[in-house]
């Protein structure tokens, strides 16, 4: 009798379980509520990293994963403190073909991403050396030139010719914006040009090219530099490397187009760690220095 009254009152609470309220139980459903953002998986080794700390350590994880900066990111991290004044703030790119959505989709950007166009411009200073600097930004149509920014390259460039001071670039571009088609085209030889009268009057410039630099830009004022740097692992190159793969039948060597593979092939004269920049790019300025050579 006590047997039988025993087996059920287990079976009675093994009832109770089963029938438990799935939110007295507990769910595996339920998930933590994350604020968006806090955050970041790297690419490189899938861990997940506290944003702020990563923003902290120049958006670089541990692994050796080069997270792509924004021109603001960037400036902050290259300039010295309070120095920095922009140029041409509000020149923007027109929609000279009339492409359909173009004008809408940059309105779009320019509102999310709080940019007139991919690239900033402007003057300051690096470890107390004037120049003058443009940024570009990939969040922005990928970095992609367009007439606006173009016309944004050469001015700068005519600017520092007028005062006889070096230009730094930082690439980061899809190429040639195909919206406008023939006339974004035209800039890779007005800011080659523009490049060309400023280097002929004595005047130092460097390139920076970081992840991805492709296309026209690659083709025109990235190349152009009388030093050029690269970030640790980097794309460059015209074509990416899925299109040359599908166009000539053949597997690419490994790391082809990366940074590490243009050095070895003497497109690219350093590599430079993000947290090396700002001394590497300070000491090339002062050692270029138009008083300084004088004086040698």
């Amino acid at each position: 009798m006590s047997r039988n009254f025993f087996k059920s009152k287990q079976y009675a609470t093994s009832k109770i379980y089963r029938s438990k309220p799935q939110e007295l139980r507990g769910s595996d459903e339920e998930k933590p509520n994350v604020p968006q953002g806090i955050m970041t998986k790297c690419p490189g080794c899938s861990r997940v990293i506290y944003t702020k700390l990563l923003i902290k350590n120049n958006r670089m994880c541990e692994c050796g994963y080069y997270f792509r900066l924004s021109a603001n990111e960037r400036l902050v991290m290259i300039m010295d403190e309070d120095s920095f004044t922009q140029i041409d703030q509000q020149l923007t790119t027109r929609d000279p073909l009339s492409f359909p959505g173009y004008c809408d989709k940059l309105v779009r950007l320019q509102t999310q991403t709080g940019l007139v166009d991919g690239l900033i411009t402007g003057k300051g200073k690096i470890c107390g050396m004037t120049t003058y600097i443009g940024v570009m930004d990939a969040s922005f149509l990928m970095g992609s030139m367009g007439t606006g920014i173009g016309e944004k390259l050469a001015r700068m460039f005519e600017k520092a010719t007028y005062e006889g001071l070096p230009v730094i670039v930082f690439t980061a571009s899809g190429g040639a914006r195909m919206q406008e088609g023939i006339f974004s085209l035209m800039q890779m030889a007005k800011v080659s040009a523009a490049v060309a009268k400023h280097s002929e009057a004595g005047n130092l410039y460097i390139t920076v090219l970081t992840d991805p630099t492709t296309g026209g830009v690659t083709a025109s004022f990235a190349m152009l530099g009388d030093i050029i740097l690269a970030e640790p692992g980097a794309l460059i190159g015209f074509a990416g490397p899925r299109v040359i793969e599908q166009t000539i039948g053949q597997k690419l060597p490994e790391g082809f187009q990366r940074a590490e593979f243009l050095l070895e092939h003497g497109f690219v004269d350093q590599i430079v760690e993000r947290e090396n920049l700002k001394a590497t790019l300070g000491a090339f300025l002062k050692l270029h220095h138009k008083e300084d050579r004088r004086n040698l």
